[in-house]
Formats: structure tokens, C-alpha cells, sequence
């Protein structure tokens, strides 16, 4: 998981600075602590200019959010500041910019004489936004009081949302075993991929034997005995299968790494013995999912570079499939054959070999059961051509009594806000696929900004 880079650019005016200089200390004081409850957020790393009141002040402040690799640009106003000043500099950068308006005070009285000079930020945050509008740049304002609501949650939301965008156009996606065929949903021509910045590679037959035989008996040792105290070996494991599977597993993690991928995806039909790795890497999906690399089934280069894109903003993200529903209880269960983020399993996941009817080799299987809590899922769904669609639901994940799944596959079941039967026509409706991530955490504002800065459309249910 990547820090969001957040370039902080704190407004103001120089006829301040040349009629009441005294002013400074309490807006500089402002300007520091702003600054700081941003950077004390987890996976935030603040960038800070210097309080800008001139065109050249704000050239200088976006040139350097620019080289220093910000993601996007947080904007404060300290009091009023003309828009002519910084109205081509933000029009003209690349970067997203996200307006904190806010205040120091709380309460607005007018028994202290300055609490009109201190307080009056909204109003050149009105003269800015209306020249970004005419400039027809794209912005995301939010407003509160600093220590009183929730503003600076809902802006790093946003700053999360813009670094999303950027993972995804910058993923980079190996796939194993090719596509399943006949399934479409999430296919979309590899023009498209490079349109969005997706990069793919294909993990040949050749490939696979090659980097198989890379693998020393020394690793194979090692990730046995890390598993055995992260998950709960089947005491009666086949001991040469597990280490076949390892070594496959192990196979798969250095592909990974040496092509510096993102995320990957394996069809577990188009891995067969022939193929070269020594079983379906369905156990190395889950750590590589416990690692921040995204995944997703059956070939799916798409869901892929989300899940991998999602996982920099968060570790608690997950591949997922909604398998059943449960009319009588309103909810939905959700599974796999033995792919999830194990790091999300409300307790530890079984290890097992599993006889696999669709392939003539048996694979290492790790299963688990979805922890509860308010979770979001998001989905990207292609609209033909380069147009896409972004999906997000608040769900509550259940508890729930799983061992008798849990020893088969992955599971979990939610509760849509609404029925499940209008929450399926709605997904449908929509054309979201059957394909899509879990987020751990309410992240609907995210997934906003994220379809916003694409330009993808946007719908919740």
C-alpha cells in the first residue's frame, strides 16, 4: 500500500500581508495544523506549499506538487484570495484538486473584531470555484468545520478516490491460463486496456516450467513452516502435494515480482499438467491478495487491476463472486473455489489439498470465511467501447456459522441496505458483472471521486 501524495496549497492575500501584517501568525499557526490532521491520516503523505497569494507564488507551489509526484491538490483558504491570481495555474495543471472549506472557528460571533478576518474563506472559495467552472476544470469541494465534522475524513476520501485512478492507469496485469471461454462480461478488447493504462503480459507454458525450476527446496521449506503459523495445516496433508503446490505457488510469486505486476489473474482451466506449474495457484492468490497484489478469477484482466488498483488504498480488499441468495434471511452469499484475502478471514483459514473435477491435478486450497462489518462493493463494469460504469453498495458483512463451507471454499454473506431482490434487479440494471471487489469500510465517496477523474459514470445502489 502507497501513501496518497497530497499537495497542500493554503490561499491568501497579499493586501492582508501589506495592510494588517500581524495577522500571520495565527494564519500561519492555521495553515500548520490543517496540514497536520491531513498528514496524521494513515496512508497520507502531505506535501506542503507555502501560503500562496500571487500568480508566481502559485506556480511555484503547483510545479513542485507536480515534480514531487503529488497525486492531487488540497486547497485552503485562509481568508479571501482573488482567483485571477490562481485561476491559470490551477486551471491548467493536471493534477485533481480537492477544496477543504473550512474555518477556525466553530461558532461565528462578531464580539471579536476579527473573527470576520479570519473567518471569511468561504467567499474566495466561491470566486475560485467559479473560475475553475468557467475553465471547465474538474474540482471536489468539501465543506465542515475542521474538529466538528467530518470534512477532512470525507477530503482524504477524495484524495483516495484520485490515487485509485492513478493505480489503475499505471496496473500492470499477468495473466495465467488464458480466458475462460464463453464468458464475457468483463472482457473488453486490449486497444481498451491501453486506453485506461492497463499493461498485460501472459505467463506462457514455457514460462511456467522456466521459473519452476528456479525454485529451490530451501523456499519450499521455508513457506511451509510460515504457513503452518499463519493458517491451519490439514494434519494429514499430503506431504509431497504440498510441496509440488509450493513450488508452483513460488513459481508464480517470482513471475510476479521480476515483471513488477500489479495483479494477476489465472483461468484454472487453462492450467492442466501439461501447462508446467504444478497445480492451480489458488493459495498463492490469497497471500498475494494478503500482500496488496490484486487478483481475480477465470482470466479477468479487468477485475484484476481494480482489486490490484483498490489494494493501494486499502489492505482490507478482496475478489469476490455473489454466488447465492438467501431469500428467507435477505441476504447474499458470496464464494469462490479457494480465492479471497485471507488477511480478511474471520479466523484462521484452513490449508487443505483438494482433488480439482475440472483439471487432472490436485491443488493447494486455502478457505476461509469473511470477518463482519460495513463494507462497500465496487465494481467496474465495461459499457461497450471505452465507457465504463463504476458500481458501489454498502453492504454489512455477517458473522455467520461457516465450518460446513469452510471446508470446501471461500464464504461470506451480506446484507444490502435494501431487499436483495430489488438489490439484485438494481446490480443488473446496471450491468454490473458477475466479477467485482469487496472494500472493508464505507468507501462510496471514493469510488465517486475514482469514476469522476476517469470519467467513467457513476451509480450506487
Amino acid at each position: 500500500m502507497e501513501k496518497v501524495k497530497i499537495g497542500f496549497l493554503p490561499l491568501y492575500v497579499k493586501l492582508y500581508d501589506d495592510g494588517a501584517p500581524g495577522m500571520r501568525a495565527r494564519i500561519d499557526a492555521f495553515a500548520e495544523k490543517i496540514a497536520g490532521l491531513l498528514g496524521k491520516k494513515p496512508g497520507v503523505e502531505v506535501i506542503k506549499g507555502d501560503i500562496c497569494r500571487l500568480h508566481s507564488e502559485f506556480e511555484k507551489a503547483v510545479f513542485g506538487f507536480e515534480k514531487a509526484g503529488a497525486d492531487c491538490i488540497v486547497t485552503l483558504h485562509l481568508a479571501y484570495s482573488p482567483s485571477l491570481q490562481s485561476e491559470k495555474v490551477l486551471a491548467n495543471t493536471k493534477l485533481p484538486i480537492i477544496i477543504l472549506d473550512t474555518t477556525p472557528n466553530y461558532e461565528f460571533t462578531d464580539d471579536d473584531d476579527l473573527s470576520i478576518s479570519y473567518n471569511h474563506g468561504i467567499h474566495g472559495v466561491q470566486d475560485m470555484c467559479n473560475l475553475l467552472v468557467r475553465n471547465k476544470k474538474q474540482f471536489f469541494i468539501e465543506a465542515g468545520h475542521y474538529e466538528k465534522s467530518d470534512v477532512i475524513d470525507r477530503v482524504i476520501k477524495r484524495a483516495f478516490g484520485v490515487k485509485i485512478s492513478n493505480n489503475l492507469h499505471n496496473a500492470k496485469v499477468g495473466r495465467i491460463g488464458g480466458e475462460f471461454a464463453g464468458m464475457g462480461d468483463f472482457l473488453v478488447d486490449e486497444g481498451v486496456f491501453e486506453k485506461l493504462g492497463i499493461k498485460t503480459t501472459e505467463m506462457s507454458s514455457d514460462t511456467a516450467k522456466e521459473y519452476m525450476c528456479k525454485v529451490s527446496e530451501a523456499e519450499i521449506d521455508a513457506q511451509i513452516s510460515s504457513d503452518k503459523e499463519k493458517y491451519a495445516v490439514d494434519p494429514d496433508i499430503d506431504k509431497q502435494v504440498l510441496r509440488n503446490g509450493i513450488k508452483g505457488d513460488l513459481a508464480v510469486r517470482h513471475w510476479i515480482e521480476d515483471n513488477s505486476l500489479t495483479a494477476f489473474t489465472a483461468n484454472f482451466l487453462g492450467i492442466k499438467k501439461d501447462f508446467g506449474l504444478a497445480g492451480m495457484p489458488f493459495s498463492e492468490a490469497n497471500r498475494a491478495m494478503e500482500r496488496g497484489i490484486g487478483y481475480a478469477g477465470e482470466g479477468d484482466i479487468l477485475t484484476a487491476a481494480l482489486v490490484g488498483a483498490l489494494m493501494g488504498v486499502s489492505c482490507e480488499v478482496s475478489f469476490i463472486e455473489m454466488f447465492c441468495p438467501d431469500w428467507k434471511n435477505d441476504l447474499i452469499f458470496i464464494s469462490h473455489m479457494g480465492e479471497m484475502n485471507t488477511a480478511l478471514a474471520a479466523a484462521k483459514p484452513k490449508y487443505m489439498i483438494k482433488p480439482m473435477k475440472y483439471s487432472d491435478i490436485d491443488t493447494t486450497w486455502l478457505c476461509g470465511t469473511y470477518k463482519s462489518g460495513t463494507t462497500t462493493l465496487i465494481d467496474l463494469a465495461p459499457l461497450g467501447g471505452d465507457r465504463f460504469r463504476v458500481i458501489a453498495s454498502k453492504v454489512e458483512m455477517r458473522e455467520m456459522d461457516c465450518e460446513k463451507y469452510r471446508k470446501n471454499s471461500t464464504c461470506g454473506w451480506f446484507a444490502p441496505e435494501k431487499s436483495i431482490g430489488t438489490f439484485l434487479e438494481d446490480y443488473s440494471k446496471l450491468g454490473g458483472t458477475h466479477h467485482l471487489a469487496i472494500v472493508y469500510g464505507d468507501m462510496r465517496k471514493t469510488a465517486e471521486t475514482f469514476a469522476a477523474v476517469r470519467g467513467f459514470e457513476y451509480n450506487e445502489i
